[in-house]
């Protein structure tokens, strides 16, 4: 068992937070234990099946799980805001914190909707926010 601590900043071990949602073992009971898989199959990259297969088919747009395999950013690290579900209905207020190519540091600040669908929780929508923090210029 690896005792590496989750990417998503919950301070548990991965194999016991998002590892087995990455897996495919087990199924995020809650929109809070979703969008921290998210995050962290972003942040570590390779998981855009994941990705996909937990967003609503109505909302993915033309993306593709090859696209989300990719890494294109420095995630740093997860901050929960609020959180909420009501019936199948759920939303998650998050900050995360990734540096760009040219080395700013930016916040990512979304409000994610999810939906659950026959059981199955999944990713609607996000409304987002971005601030860089700091620029590797000045």
């Amino acid at each position: 068992m690896s005792i590496t601590a989750c990417r998503c900043d919950s301070g548990k071990p991965f194999a016991r937070c998002c590892g087995p949602f990455l897996s495919g073992r087990e199924q995020a009971r809650t929109p809070k234990q979703l969008m921290r898989s998210r995050y962290t199959a972003y942040a570590l990259g390779g998981h855009g099946d994941y990705l996909m297969k937990t967003w609503h088919p109505g909302t993915v747009g033309p993306l593709s799980a090859e696209i989300l395999d990719e890494v294109t950013l420095d995630w740093r690290g997860l901050e929960i805001l609020d959180e909420d579900q009501k019936g199948d209905r759920g939303r998650v207020d998050f900050k995360a914190t990734y540096v760009d190519e040219a080395g700013n540091s930016h916040v990512h600040h979304e409000h994610s909707a999810f939906l659950r669908v026959k059981g199955k929780w999944l990713y609607v929508e996000g409304k987002m926010r971005d601030v860089v923090i700091q620029d590797a210029s000045a």
